[in-house]
Order: structure tokens, then C-alpha cells, then sequence
């Protein structure tokens, strides 16, 4: 059921959050170099035409509106337009399914970004492959993606659904300028680390594996040492 009333034009509310965003931003998110820069302003980009539709100006719903001949209210729950087409759908109650689903990939991707930052920080320049980073080696950029789609199924927008396959773009890139990097400095670990964990999608399954490889592996040495 939608209310009454249009919930836009709350311009305030939007420097607000593109603030915040962006606080945590630039004290997570590494933009050390130039290619770090641009990857970096394109999140920055992304956040900024988020919250512009989420509070500011509703350009998608006027657009579709317009072209398309769908009539959508003006009040902040028709914004969620996965919603809405979840419940036309039939399928449930959209709003309630988006809201969850978006909030856990927020959640998860925070947590991910927090624990590789703070595995970064513990290290003092040293290589980390332990922690998250056993799983992928690319943490806070996986978070990236995960937070940033998490944030389009909430609320998407035609100029978010433009940006998103460009801001994980230019961060592959990133990831892969930072691997040549490693590679010169430290070539045999790193290389025998990029062999044994995936880039940015954990491979659990795996990872199972190598735990129980390891154990059995302990477990043969443990009964080979007794007398």
C-alpha cells in the first residue's frame, strides 16, 4: 500500500548521505594512485546519482512515467521499484523481500570491506593472505560490489543500473594493476597465492576442501610421529 504525498525534493537529506558515504569512502577505500582516484570517483559518482533519486529528484519514475506510460506514485515506497514489480508479480510482498535481501548484501558487504581493512591495518605492509583474504583476494572490492548491488535492488535507478557495470569495471582494472604490482615485489608467494584463492568471488567449496585436506594431512603426520 502506497502513501500519500511526495517524498522528494529533500536536497538536505541528500548531502547528507553522499556525506557520510563518503566518510567511510575515503577511510576504507584505498585511492592511493591515479587509477585508484578514478575507480574511486566512480563509486563516488554512483553514491551521488543514488541518493539524488532516492531523496532528491525521482528522474527514473519520471522517465518511466513518460516513455513507458507506467503510473507511479511519488511517495518513498513506490521508489522501490523491485518492489513493486516483485508484488505484481504475485510473487509476495516486494517491498518486504527487497528490504531484506538489500540489507543483508549491505551488511555483508560492510562486514567483508571491515574485515579486510582491518587485516590491511594489522599487517603493516606485510602480504596478507590469511583472515577474509583466504577466501578472495580482493575483499574490500567484492564488498564494493556487493554493498553497491545491494543499494540497486533497494532502490534502482536507470543512471545506477548505467554505473554499476562501470564501477566494478574500473575496479577489475584496479585489482589487476595492484596484482602486476605484488607480482614485481614479491612474485613466487604472490603467484602461489593468486594459484590457490579466486579474485573476488569466494570459492567455499574449496575452501572446505582445503581445510579438510589440511586436517587429514595433520592427522597422518600426528600418527607417523607416534612411536
Amino acid at each position: 500500500m502506497h502513501g500519500d504525498g511526495n517524498a522528494y525534493g529533500n536536497w538536505g537529506l541528500v548531502v547528507t548521505m553522499v556525506v557520510v558515504s563518503l566518510f567511510f569512502i575515503f577511510k576504507f577505500i584505498p585511492m592511493r594512485t591515479r587509477l585508484g582516484k578514478r575507480s574511486g570517483g566512480a563509486l563516488i559518482a554512483f553514491v551521488i546519482a543514488l541518493f539524488a533519486e532516492m531523496y532528491g529528484f525521482p528522474l527514473s519514475i519520471y522517465l518511466l512515467s513518460h516513455f513507458v506510460g507506467i503510473k507511479i506514485p511519488l511517495d518513498h515506497i513506490s521508489g522501490h521499484l523491485l518492489g513493486d514489480f516483485i508484488t505484481w508479480l504475485g510473487i509476495g510482498n516486494g517491498w518486504a523481500i527487497v528490504m531484506v535481501v538489500s540489507n543483508l548484501l549491505i551488511i555483508a558487504g560492510i562486514w567483508i570491506i571491515s574485515a579486510g581493512w582491518e587485516r590491511v591495518y594489522e599487517s603493516r605492509g606485510e602480504l596478507v593472505t590469511d583472515g577474509v583474504y583466504r577466501y578472495m583476494r580482493h575483499p574490500q572490492y567484492t564488498g564494493i560490489f556487493i554493498i553497491t548491488l545491494g543499494l540497486m535492488i533497494q532502490w534502482p535507478t536507470l543512471a545506477t543500473l548505467v554505473l554499476w557495470p562501470f564501477v566494478v569495471w574500473m575496479y577489475f582494472r584496479l585489482a589487476r594493476r595492484e596484482e602486476r604490482d605484488v607480482l614485481d615485489a614479491c612474485p613466487d608467494q604472490y603467484r602461489a597465492y593468486m594459484n590457490r584463492t579466486p579474485m573476488f568471488i569466494p570459492r567455499l567449496l574449496g575452501a572446505r576442501q582445503d581445510t579438510l585436506t589440511k586436517q587429514n594431512s595433520n592427522q597422518r603426520g600426528s600418527r607417523h610421529a607416534q612411536p
